[in-house]
């Protein structure tokens, strides 16, 4: 009896069973079909659709190939956590008997190389003339965000259990980049021995779940079914909800009424940010980042309760700056 054969036994079921499904692309997607059916003729929605939709297809793509895999396992689609500042979202993340998957899913145009130094490159043409251009890692992406779960990790386990088992996270919980476009041409053969497992395409995932599995140590700890259960309860007990009106939040970004205001309103929050540094000695981005000044302006939280179930700022700026920055979002004429 092979090694996948005892697991399934022990497993009784060969089923993937997904404990979370839920997901934010299809929230996106269903209010921007929404808000299209009412503005047709707005491109800057459709173009917005467009990508939307292709990343939709790309995580449809995986959880079809996960759901056909035929081993039993759990799956949590679109994961989200927080650690202080800190802040991870997975798109998969897949239980095994003995592997946990964290996995970060591209559905990029063009074909993909990963070099001899581990650099990803993006080709693709342009008026019939050959571009490339570097991209941003996402093996790096989705190894950031298997440490923030890390942190929480220690924080919650127990120091015998860490003394042992820290040094062998990484080994039991894996990272995987799945390039999901099935146009795209995805070379690694000079990319670094420990990056190309790494990197591969959705027709390829279940194969290599598979080689881990057969090639696990003989003293790997196998997990039961209800054992698994109880690791996709452990995530699901860490998830952060982020609660947003996609419909209000597209509405506001894509319809012209609301640039004016927006703009009064980033300039605001601007003029916030640079005050409150010099007074605090502190650097801007400490008051809060571009990318939570954006938020703070797309989704305009009028209570400090609605700032927080926003999750756009972290507890300590909730509590240091939230009742300023909620005055200057209710003092604009909105």
């Amino acid at each position: 009896m092979s090694i996948i054969d005892s697991m399934v036994e022990a497993f009784r079921t060969k089923d993937t069973i997904f404990f979370k499904e839920d997901n934010e692309l299809n929230e996106k997607y269903n209010a921007l079909n929404k808000l299209f059916n009412e503005y047709p003729q707005n491109k800057d929605i459709l173009n917005e659709l467009y990508l939307v939709k292709k990343g939709l297809d790309g995580e449809n793509e995986i959880a079809y190939q996960l759901k056909k895999a035929n081993i039993g396992m759990y799956v949590l689609r679109d994961v989200k956590v927080n650690y202080n500042d800190l802040k991870a979202q997975i798109d998969f993340i897949v239980i095994t008997p003995v592997f946990t998957y964290y996995i970060e899913c591209k559905n990029l145009t063009g074909n993909i190389t990963v070099n001899e130094k581990g650099d990803f490159i993006k080709e693709f043409n342009v008026n019939g003339r050959k571009v490339k251009n570097g991209i941003y890692s996402p093996l790096r992406q989705v190894e950031a965000q298997r440490e923030v779960i890390r942190k929480i990790w220690e924080e919650r386990t127990g120091k015998i259990t860490k003394m042992f088992a820290a040094k062998h996270f990484e080994y039991y919980r894996r990272v995987l980049v799945v390039a999901a476009n099935k146009d795209t041409i995805l070379n690694t053969s000079k990319a670094p021995q420990d990056i190309k497992y790494k990197v591969l395409r959705a027709d390829s995932l279940i194969r290599q779940i598979k080689y881990d599995l057969e090639h696990r140590n003989k003293d790997d700890y196998f997990a039961s079914k209800k054992e698994m259960e109880l690791t996709a309860k452990s995530y699901m007990s860490i998830l952060v909800n982020d609660n947003i009106d996609y419909y209000g939040y597209y509405k506001r970004k894509f319809i012209k009424d609301n640039l004016i205001e927006n703009k009064k309103l980033e300039t605001e929050l601007i003029e916030f940010r640079k005050s409150k540094s010099i007074k605090m000695n502190i650097p801007a981005f400490y008051v809060f980042t571009n990318e939570e000044l954006d938020k703070l302006i797309k989704l305009k939280p009028k209570t400090i309760n609605e700032l927080k179930e926003s999750n756009i700022l972290s507890a300590i700026k909730v509590k240091t700056h939230g009742e300023d920055i909620i005055n200057i979002i209710n003092n604009i004429n909105i």
